[in-house]
């Protein structure tokens, strides 16, 4: 597969101390969520109330690093929370954590469990490599509003991972564009893990090998590839 990955100077020298780690997939298989993909949500949730232990996800350190990184190019963290903090939101309230397909379910309690934001793309969608900017502010973005398809831009010095087509993921690690999103189709993917300090590069690891391990178990026969972090 050999995707690049590439990340700015001005975004380290904004936030330093960023690294990520990516595993890259081929050959999966795909699906509706079944009770294997639900029991690791199940456990995750599990996993993030013992971790908090009555604590608010915001209070986590590694959370509050990223709601500083957040700030540090303009985003408002408690409006838009990254999406490890808001997926953990949604672990502790009465509806729980969404069933959305296999490869989406095993990523979200891997970042869950971990407190770790975690992205899956479609690599057969992404165009060329991808980087992590900070945004000119004209770069397309694809979303969904109102039940359909829209074209939006992020702003002036938003941080974005884009790739040669438009911006992928906006604010960092915020919404997940839906060209390169994991669909029941999917069958080659990257899956990318953020830290920021205080996480360890041992602890970002061990994310890592869980996920790898989960996505061997849903899909067997899928040729799983697990980089060292950057």
């Amino acid at each position: 597969m050999n995707l690049t990955l590439t990340v700015a100077d001005e975004v380290r020298t904004l936030v330093p101390g960023f690294t990520h780690l990516a595993i890259e997939a081929r050959g999966l298989v795909n699906g509706p969520s079944d009770a294997a993909s639900s029991a690791l949500l199940d456990d995750a949730a599990r996993r993030l109330a013992e971790r908090l232990d009555g604590r608010a996800p915001h209070e986590d350190p590694h959370v509050a690093a990223w709601r500083e990184a957040y700030s540090a190019f303009g985003a408002k963290p408690s409006r838009t929370r990254n999406s490890a903090e808001a997926l953990a939101k949604r672990a502790l309230a009465d509806g729980g954590l969404p069933r959305i397909n296999l490869l989406v379910d095993a990523y979200n309690a891997v970042s869950v469990a971990h407190l770790i934001p975690v992205g899956g793309e479609d690599t057969d969608r992404i165009r060329g490599g991808m980087r992590l900017v900070r945004a000119a502010g004209t770069e397309p973005f694809v979303t969904v509003a109102g039940g359909e398809e829209t074209v939006e831009h992020p702003e002036a010095g938003e941080v974005v991972w884009c790739d040669d087509e438009g911006v992928t993921c906006r604010r960092w690690n915020w919404r997940q564009g839906v060209r390169t999103r994991l669909t029941e189709q999917s069958v080659n993917a990257l899956f990318l893990l953020e830290s920021l300090a205080p996480m360890t590069r041992s602890e970002l690891r061990a994310a890592g090998a869980e996920l790898a391990e989960s996505l061997e178990k849903l899909s067997p026969g899928a040729r799983i590839t697990v980089r060292d972090p950057e």
